[in-house]
């Protein structure tokens, strides 16, 4: 294996490449977290449906998932900093034409997809930090990180609040189209350009089906509660994305330079990295989901509190990502990745379970909330590190853009499992029905299994991984 050569000198220009870089990951969740708060007002203020309306989310979400592993295996092989200054400068220009074209739902849409190329940012973001950070500052960089898609989810609703009430609507396009030219030259200006880099030529077949297979697969999951479970579109979009997958699996074994390279994936220590990314997106995702009901339900299960109120009482839960960075890094240090995923699923299932009991209360709501957000921000800082050990030097953006995209599908699942479930149990209040307490409870019960799951997993790692310790090597 290649030796790294750290480039980013003294540890003040580390802090700052790891601060440039950190930044990049919080406006990638702004923008997608920006626009939820106006789903219920798109319909009125673009004369669009609902169904349309939710577009606004699914269309970053289909290309956040394409972009992630194609951008990342382009990283690997042309530069990680000359790809995140693609990334950003196509993220900017989907806020630039969203804010000025906001009046067409044609363009607002297609705003939303270039926006959505802003995901590959995050784990093109971990593999610079492995190649350019002194060894000892990595598990710090990479748990702030892995954060930045909390945090930036915390802060997004209250902020969309805040520039709604005081501004148009589209002035959320506006904050981000300068955030992110302002992290633009940023990059260009700081960021300095991996010493490593992969040869071969791009798998353009393999990215093609695996985009439309995603895309698809995503597609029947992210839409199936509008379209109805067994709707012939919604069965016939989830067959369509399964053999595009399968399709791609050989010929991705049988390419000479793979988009993702699957036989170092299918290495049991690695998938089950990889497993652990689903269940524990599916419980990050969750949190954020069941508190947001919980805060905001107008009903008795609920608190009835405005969106603004309810994403100032999110914000300790996602700022709690930023605080727990540092003890995440000291627990990678000292005891190993593989143990810090293990306490990170285990605190999360402990507090789901509890939550399961105690979530009425607003003290109870946001401290349930607080706890699982620790536990995931030990999780979320402990896999890529894993995967960084474990995958070619040359290859740590592809390998991170794998597990960041099944992160991604276990977000999904959770939107996906909470849809379903409160679409069986509702209370309705005004004629607007609304998921029930037993729905919700159901869910943090999902979430609790997921968790525990991950436990499971994290800890079978030190049953299966390789000689060594995976969970240091990185430091080394």
């Amino acid at each position: 294996m290649a030796e790294r050569r750290p480039a980013a000198g003294s540890n003040g220009r580390a802090n700052t490449v790891m601060a440039m870089l950190a930044l990049c990951g919080v406006i990638v969740s702004l923008q997608q977290t920006m626009v939820v708060p106006l789903l219920p007002e798109f319909p009125t203020l673009l004369g669009i449906s609902v169904d349309d309306a939710s577009w606004l989310v699914t269309a970053t979400l289909l290309t956040g998932a394409v972009s992630t592993p194609v951008v990342s295996r382009l990283a690997d092989m042309y530069g990680k900093r000359r790809m995140i200054v693609v990334a950003l400068a196509v993220m900017v220009t989907g806020s630039v034409l969203g804010a000025l074209a906001h009046e067409h739902f044609a363009a607002v849409i297609l705003a939303r997809v270039l926006q959505g190329v802003g995901m590959a940012l995050v784990p093109v973001g971990m593999a610079m930090m492995r190649d350019v950070l002194p060894a000892e500052r990595v598990p710090l960089g990479v748990s702030l990180m892995s954060g930045t898609l909390a945090i930036g989810a915390g802060a997004g609703l209250p902020l969309a609040g805040l520039l709604v009430d005081r501004f148009a609507w589209y002035s959320i396009f506006w904050a981000t189209a300068l955030v992110g030219a302002a992290l633009l030259v940023g990059a260009v200006r700081i960021l300095p350009e991996s010493p490593l880099a992969t040869g071969g030529r791009f798998d353009l077949p393999g990215a093609v089906v695996l985009s439309a297979g995603l895309c698809l697969a995503l597609l029947s999951v992210s839409k199936g509660g509008q379209w109805g479970w067994t709707a012939p579109v919604t069965l016939g979009t989830a067959a369509g994305g399964a053999a595009l997958l399968a399709l791609w699996v050989p010929m991705t074994l049988r390419a000479a330079h793979p988009l993702i390279d699957l036989r170092a994936a299918s290495r049991p220590a690695v998938a089950l990295v990889n497993f652990c990314a689903v269940l524990t997106g599916f419980g990050m995702f969750a949190n954020m989901l069941i508190t947001t009901q919980r805060l905001q339900l107008p009903t008795a299960d609920g608190l009835g509190l405005t969106t603004l109120e309810s994403g100032l009482w999110l914000a300790p839960g996602a700022l709690v990502f930023g605080f727990m960075a540092p003890v995440a890094a000291a627990m990678i240090r000292r005891l190993g990745a593989e143990l810090t995923l293990a306490v990170g699923g285990g605190t999360m299932c402990a507090a789901y379970a509890l939550r399961t009991f105690f979530d009425s209360t607003l003290f109870e709501v946001v401290a349930g909330s607080i706890v699982v957000s620790a536990g995931t921000s030990l999780a979320f800082a402990a896999m890529p590190v894993l995967i960084m050990a474990m995958a070619p030097i040359t290859e740590t953006a592809s390998a991170n853009g794998l597990n960041t995209l099944l992160r991604a599908l276990g977000t999904s699942t959770s939107s996906a499992t909470l849809a379903a479930v409160g679409a069986a149990s509702t209370v309705v209040v005004a004629g607007v029905p609304y998921p029930s307490g037993d729905a919700l409870v159901t869910v943090l019960w999902f979430a609790a299994a997921a968790s525990g799951a991950a436990l499971l997993v994290a800890l079978s790692l030190l049953l299966v991984r390789p000689g060594g310790a995976p969970g240091r090597s990185v430091l080394s």
